[in-house]
């Protein structure tokens, strides 16, 4: 863990003098070199959200990002500022964490990275380490054991050894650059080329510029370095490094803005360059993926720029781009090469997708993929896929458009709920998405999709998350290089993090077994599942690290990485572990944390201890790790910063950074291990590894064996030498994982789950064509088995029938009811079932104009209209085929936006009797509201200055009641549906405890399970589904109300009925007293219904005559109101009486709360509407007597982020 130092108190602008200066300030200039947040002006790798990743060098936009400041890393750490191996980054949003973001630092995945990126270094300011170490052994003397100054496993395999290995090297001072405190170095020239540039300067932390600067270099892999400050002109101050990744010859240097805008252009690997002037400053640089002189310039204005000859001449693009939200096409989806991708900023704070040629961008030829405003910092273009989030009503909705398709919304599961969503991954044309669901804070879930990238299903739960040096999300998880579908994540168990590994793409994941011995070969006791190996999954913030974990394509069965044996992952207890059969067996290779890197594409491995201590010694090994040998690479001990590799992978050369005091100058240890190389391999010095998961030789579909060079060789591999071969598996039901509305259940049985309707028609599905009817089960993406069980769990055709439209929606793109004059309205039109292709659709729009449609394929985007008046208008929509008609109202008001009311009505109310409506305001707004109430298929409202009104229902059957709210511009609404009966009983429900933790709050869930309690009681009693409501009510804890309702029509036979109502209400008490009501929530999850224990409300009916014995019933509940009002009123602490209240007071029939989209939206408790005191006398003493009025909100401190009225 990083440990901040004094320099967290530095403000910004404060003056940091230079070592030159006083050397008594340099423990604080070195201090604050490594906090990020000393400074807003620090150029660190850590503190800029636009760094890209060194080991991602592609990025989603199809080129390479380069960043306005590149990396830097912090030099000679003391013990109690070392930072930690590094924590993978990402580009916060601006806006808030809660926007879509795009995946290339989500996923650590260990590639070589480019020769041409640029990295930049940090120089120390800190000289309390500049003692001499006699201890370090120097040049051919001999080393004894108590001389070591290492770790302890250091000494103990060197103690064979009385005489040092040494490698060849050589060193080169940067002399006269000891005042410059970063650095950048790059490789150039192409595939093994043997030139190195190296950039050093002096970063003014007051002024928060660059005021000198020294451009080195070398064509002989670092041997030598030329000093170039000539040939770029002498008082030319340059800030940063560029190379074009598909041409390394081609160079950009950025002189220093402050000084003077300018670029200069190199196109011989740096020899020699041309400088032109600019008129505008760079921010940020995106290279073409194919095209070497196509580059993009983002300037600070967010102002976007292109050139089409490496940087000589730029043109304008597009002016108010949001930061990061550019891309260039990719080749073979998009129609153009010089398309590109933009993020466009407009007035009201919103954006617009657009696409144009870079060289044909004016404002008539952009086109917009998607037709609706979007949110800031939401568009990802990553591989086939475009994201874009959308909110609208406080709800985010995602969309993706596969291929450069049409956008289609995702599918999550129904009540995942999601406050925040991040794409990880979009390889082998899946997606994966990590998401923050309505009850999670800390932690993750991951979600895998089908090859279209819209049905997501669960992978993995609670996986851990962290905040950045930036506030940017962290996200756990690793991808194995070289081995398709295998993964490693830190899952939250029980407040305890463990690291579990999967070999199929999350459909199982398993603990990681400890090894069976520790360094010393002592045994070590672990037993699953309560010890287990844990692993730091976190990438480097030094490019120059290894990070603390890594693993290389070129040699897959290769991991390693620092973590520790135990119940839970310490953050304290770091080793070192490595496996070399691909994450089945471990073994522990050092107690301390090192940086291990691979050469000769895997055949060696190299180790150098992390520490801030000056050395001079490096660790080898040639048998993946089983033994290790020290070796000097230095005379003197170094004070090591980093190492760069590349491209060592191919000629065995390593280039070590780093200082011998910490004054001097800088110091390049080139490294050559040619000569530990004995020979070449031959064909005899290779065996056959098969990749497999604990002795299960069929992954992902098919068995993969792979050609490795056999452990303990020192021959040189050659470039070729990686070969596979791949074997197809039948397919086994580990090879299937749960489709879409699926839930797993045991180890491989998928059910559907309780809020999916299995034999819903696809609405695409056209009269006399067929559809795939899922199975339940989808073959795993990439996966390649063949027969076997492929047959059983594909899907199956089956043909579409003719279907009545049902479920059709009407609103406005905007997601609002009110709009000003003259503004042009688009109305959507959405159908939940019914043939698409063959239903007409007809949009009346209130105001004597209508429009008609042959299908739904033309209104895709909208209908537009514009209202010349401004009042109120009644918009329906009708869709109707040969099978049937649906149709749907929404009502306009001109003028008005919406907000959010809250209607208030009785589930079920008795035929001519007067009935209590009201309606709640949140927020609360003075003045005087005007309040609009529609009842039934009126076509004119009840308009009122009260909240509140009586209604009197003639009818039986269900009535829908609309209420919409006004307050000089802002209008809102709710509507509410109430059953009207002659007569009915009612009784109080609870459930099971555990039900509560599933509970959302919201209606659709509500909705959903009164649907499968009703189901349950049916099931049990078979009584007809007619004589039963269930109402559930919001907060917590969860209750609800059961109705019995009559037969309809049956005023000739009423007291028959009523006969009849007395045993059905008898049967659902014996029922429920005998706890014969359950249903499943999902897999192991079983919900208990129970009757609350209060009095059952009496048979309520409309009668004029009474019986005797109704006449002593109605006196006896009169009594017991009294008794009920006068004990609440005096607050007597009764407790079955308390309950009682308790659960009305939860009787708010629809409070609907949806998950917050920013952190700063409103929240809301059930607490902040009237308080039960406020209840009239009259309406509780009809709440006593069944008719339920209007109910007190719940008291229960539950917030719902962000209310949304669906």
């Amino acid at each position: 863990m990083r440990r901040r130092g004094p320099c967290a108190e530095l403000q910004p602008g404060e003056h940091l003098p230079r070592p030159a200066m006083d050397l008594r300030m340099l423990p604080l200039l070195w201090l604050c070199l490594l906090c990020s947040s000393c400074t807003g002006d620090i150029s660190c790798r850590g503190c800029n959200s636009r760094t890209l990743s060194p080991q991602l060098p592609h990025n989603s936009r199809g080129g390479m990002d380069i960043p306005p400041m590149p990396t830097v890393i912090s030099l000679h750490l003391r013990d109690h500022q070392r930072p930690s191996r590094g924590t993978t980054r990402e580009t916060s949003s601006p806006g808030g964490s809660r926007r879509l973001q795009e995946s290339r630092v989500r996923v650590r995945r260990d590639q070589a990275g480019p020769k041409g990126f640029s990295r930049e270094i940090m120089m120390p300011s800190d000289p309390s380490q500049e003692d001499p170490l006699t201890s370090y052994p120097m040049e051919g003397q001999k080393t004894k054991r108590s001389d070591l100054k290492g770790s302890r496993e250091e000494g103990r395999l060197s103690r064979a050894r009385s005489e040092e290995l040494r490698l060849s090297s050589s060193s080169f001072a940067l002399t006269g650059d000891s005042a410059h405190n970063q650095a950048m170095v790059h490789w150039t020239g192409g595939a093994n080329s043997s030139v190195i540039l190296i950039l050093t300067k002096l970063y003014d932390f007051n002024l928060g510029s660059v005021t000198e600067s020294s451009l080195w270099r070398s064509t002989d892999y670092g041997t030598t370095y030329e000093k170039l400050n000539e040939k770029v002109g002498l008082k030319t101050v340059l800030s940063y490094l560029y190379v074009s990744p598909t041409n390394q010859k081609k160079i950009m240097l950025l002189s220093d803005p402050d000084v003077e805008s300018s670029i200069l252009i190199s196109s011989d690997a740096g020899a020699t360059y041309q400088k032109y002037r600019l008129n505008f400053y760079i921010q940020s640089l995106l290279f073409h993926p194919k095209q070497e002189d196509w580059v993009l310039a983002y300037s600070p204005d967010q102002k976007l720029y292109s050139s089409m000859d490496f940087g000589r001449r730029w043109h304008l693009v597009h002016e108010r781009i949001t930061p990061n939200r550019f891309y260039w096409s990719v080749m073979g989806l998009d129609k153009e090469p010089d398309i590109v991708h933009m993020e466009a900023r407009i007035a009201d704070g919103h954006a617009h997708y657009i696409t144009c040629r870079i060289q044909e961008c004016s404002e008539t030829l952009k086109s917009g993929p998607f037709s609706r405003s979007i949110d800031t910092n939401s568009l990802v273009v990553q591989d086939e896929y475009v994201f874009i989030q959308a909110t609208s009503g406080g709800r985010a909705s995602y969309y993706v458009s596969y291929k450069r398709e049409g956008f289609a919304q995702i599918k999550l599961p129904k009540y995942s709920l999601p406050k925040d969503m991040h794409i990880i991954s979009t390889d082998e044309k899946q997606v994966f998405a990590a998401v923050q669901e309505w009850n999670q804070n800390e932690t993750y879930n991951l979600y895998i999709s089908d090859t279209r990238g819209v049905y997501f299903t669960l992978a993995l739960e609670n996986v851990k998350s962290s905040r950045g040096l930036e506030g940017n999300i962290v996200i756990d998880l690793y991808e194995v290089a070289g081995i398709k579908g295998v993964f490693l994540a830190n899952k939250k168990v029980d407040e305890r993090l463990k690291t579990y590994i999967t070999y199929n793409k999350g459909r199982d994941w398993r603990l990681l077994q400890a090894p069976d011995t520790d360094l010393k070969g002592n045994p070590i006791n672990c037993i699953l599942p309560f010890c287990s190996l844990h692993f730091n999954l976190q990438m480097s913030e030094n490019p120059y690290n290894s990070g603390s974990i890594s693993s290389k394509v070129t040699a897959p069965w290769l991991i390693v990485a620092s973590g520790n044996v135990g119940p839970e992952l310490s953050s304290t207890d770091t080793n070192m572990y490595i496996s070399s059969d691909g994450g089945n067996t471990w073994k522990h290779i050092f107690e301390e944390e090192y940086n291990v890197w691979y050469l000769d594409w895997g055949g060696a491995l190299v180790a150098m201890k992390h520490t801030s201590l000056p050395v001079r010694h490096l660790w080898l090994s040639f048998d993946e790790g089983r033994t290790w040998n020290k070796y000097g690479f230095t005379s003197s001990p170094l004070f090591v910063d980093g190492a760069l590799v590349e491209p060592g992978v191919e000629n065995q050369i390593m280039t070590v950074f780093g200082h011998f005091s910490l004054l001097s100058e800088w110091q390049l240890v080139k490294v050559d291990y040619k000569s530990i190389f004995s020979r070449k391999c031959n064909e005899n010095d290779f065996e056959n590894w098969h990749l497999h998961n604990q002795r299960d030789f069929c992954v992902m579909g098919e068995r993969k064996t792979y050609r490795k060079r056999r452990p303990g060789l020192k021959c040189l591999l050659g470039k070729d030498y990686l070969r596979t071969i791949t074997e197809p598996c039948l397919c086994s039901h580990w090879d299937f994982e749960c489709d879409y509305g699926y839930e797993r259940q045991g180890k491989n049985q998928c059910i559907p789950a309780f809020w999916f309707n299995p034999s819903t028609i696809s609405r695409d599905c056209s009269q006399g064509q067929s559809f795939l009817r899922s199975s339940g089960y989808r073959r795993i993406v990439s996966n390649n088995c063949t027969d076997g069980l492929r047959e059983q769990y594909s899907a199956k055709p089956q043909q579409c029938l003719g279907k009545a439209p049902q479920g059709l929606q009407l609103s406005t793109s905007d997601g609002r009811l009110g709009v000003q004059f003259g503004q042009n309205v688009t109305f959507l039109v959405h159908l939940e079932e019914g043939d698409l292709q063959k239903i007409n659709i007809q949009l009346d729009f209130g105001d004597g104009s209508a429009v008609s449609y042959a299908n739904f394929s033309k209104i895709e985007d909208g209908i537009k209209h514009i209202y010349k008046n401004a009042g109120i208008y009644q918009v329906t929509a009708y869709a109707e085929n040969n099978v049937g008609i649906d149709s749907t109202i929404l009502y306009l008001h001109v003028t008005s936006p919406v907000e959010h009311v809250h209607l208030r009505v009785p589930f079920v109310a008795i035929k001519n009797k007067e009935a209590n409506v009201s309606a709640v305001v949140w927020p609360s707004r003075s003045g005087t509201l005007t309040y609009f109430w529609w009842v039934g298929n009126n076509t004119k409202p009840l308009v009122t200055l009260d909240s509140s009104i009586s209604l009197t229902f003639n009818e039986e059957g269900a009535i829908t009641i609309t209420v919409q709210v006004s307050s000089g511009s802002t209008l809102i609404q709710d509507t509410k549906e109430v059953a009207v009966h002659e007569y009915f009983q009612s009784q109080l429900l609870s459930f099971s405890p555990n039900l509560d933790y599933h509970n959302p709050d919201i209606p659709e869930w509500r909705q959903d399970i009164s649907r499968l309690i009703k189901r349950a009681l049916i099931q049990v009693t078979s009584i007809p589904e007619e004589h039963i409501l269930v109402a559930m009510f919001p907060g917590l804890p969860t209750s609800a109300e059961l109705f019995i309702l009559p037969h309809k029509n049956v005023s000739e036979r009423r007291k028959g009925n009523k006969a009849d109502l007395e045993q059905i209400v008898e049967t659902l008490f014996s029922a429920l007293n005998q706890n014969l009501i359950m249903f499943d929530l999902k897999p192991g999850v079983e919900i208990f219904v129970y009757v609350t224990q209060l009095t059952l409300a009496p048979l309520v009916d409309n009668s004029a005559s009474h019986s005797s014995s109704a006449m002593l019933m109605l006196l006896s509940v009169v009594f017991v109101g009294l008794a009920v009002f006068l004990i609440y009123k005096f607050k007597r602490k009764i407790p079955w009486i308390n309950i009682y209240a308790q659960v009305q007071h939860d009787k708010e029939q629809e409070m609907i709360g949806s998950v917050s989209q920013t952190d700063n939206a409103p929240k809301i408790s059930l607490s902040n509407f009237a308080d039960p005191e406020e209840l009239t006398d009259k309406e509780l003493d009809t709440r006593v007597i069944g008719c339920i009025s209007a109910i007190a909100n719940s008291e229960s401190t539950k917030e719902i982020p962000n209310c949304t009225s669906v």
